[in-house]
C-alpha cells in the first residue's frame, strides 16, 4: 500500500499548489496563534479559494491547540475542514465533545520521546478517530511550539504496532529521511512542517515537491 502524504502549515498559495501538483493527500492548516505559520479563518478561506476546485481532492485539516467553541466555530464557518487535528493537552472527553460540535473525525496528536508516552493513547479510542505522533521536545526546550519544530524520535518505538485507527509519523521528517523512516517506523501516513520551510513559516515549493518525490519512490 502506497504510503500517503500530509503537507502542514501551509499559509500561501505557492506552497499549496506545490502540495497538490506533488500528489498530496492532505494539506493543514494552523490556526493556533504562537505559530509562525498561523492563518486566520479569513486568510485560510481565501487561500483554499485561491487555489479553486483542485483543493478538493486532498483532505483539509485544521490544526488547533486546546481551542475553544468559539475559535472553532469562527474556523467552521468559513473554512470547509475535512478533519480537525488537536495538537494540545485535550482531554478524552473535551476530544469527544469536539467531535459532536464539529461534526468531523478528530486526530489527537501525542508527543513522544520514549515508551512511556504511549501510555494515555488507549484513552482516546472512542474520541479519536485519527492518532498523530510527534516528537516531544526536550523538558529544557525554550519556546518550543506543540510541533513542527522539526525534532525527531526513536521511529523503532512504532514497528510492528496496531493502534486500530489509521495514523500518521510527524517530527523532524525531511526529503532526506523519510524513506528511512517510513521503513523503521511502518508510519502509513507521514506528516511534514519544519522539513519543507526555508525558515520558520515560510515553505519552499521546491522542498515540498522533493518530501513527495522522497516518499513517492518508497
Amino acid at each position: 500500500m502506497a504510503v500517503r502524504t500530509k503537507i502542514c502549515g501551509l499559509n500561501d498559495a505557492a506552497s499549496l499548489r506545490a502540495a497538490l501538483a506533488g500528489g498530496a493527500d492532505a494539506i493543514g492548516l494552523v490556526f493556533y496563534a504562537p505559530s509562525p505559520r498561523v492563518v486566520s479563518p479569513e486568510q485560510a478561506a481565501a487561500l483554499l479559494a485561491e487555489v479553486g476546485s483542485a483543493v478538493d481532492k486532498v483532505q483539509k485539516v485544521g490544526l488547533f491547540v486546546d481551542p475553544d467553541d468559539a475559535l472553532l466555530d469562527a474556523v467552521l464557518a468559513l473554512v470547509p475542514l475535512d478533519l480537525v487535528q488537536l495538537h494540545g493537552a485535550e482531554t478524552p472527553e473535551r476530544v469527544a465533545e469536539i467531535g459532536r460540535r464539529t461534526g468531523l473525525p478528530i486526530m489527537k496528536v501525542f508527543k513522544v520521546r520514549d515508551a512511556e508516552d504511549f501510555g494515555a493513547v488507549g484513552d482516546y479510542d472512542s474520541a479519536a478517530s485519527w492518532l498523530l505522533f510527534d516528537a516531544k521536545a526536550p523538558d529544557d526546550a525554550k519556546h518550543a511550539l506543540p510541533g513542527g519544530n522539526g525534532m525527531t524520535f526513536d521511529w523503532r518505538l512504532l514497528a510492528g504496532r496496531d493502534w486500530g485507527h489509521p495514523w500518521m509519523l510527524s517530527g523532524g521528517l525531511d526529503a532526506t529521511n523519510v524513506a528511512e523512516a517510513i521503513r523503521i517506523s511502518g508510519a502509513p501516513w507521514v506528516d511534514v512542517s519544519s522539513g519543507v520551510e526555508r525558515a520558520p513559516g515560510h515553505k519552499d515549493p521546491a522542498r515540498i515537491t522533493a518530501f513527495l518525490q522522497a516518499v513517492h519512490a518508497v
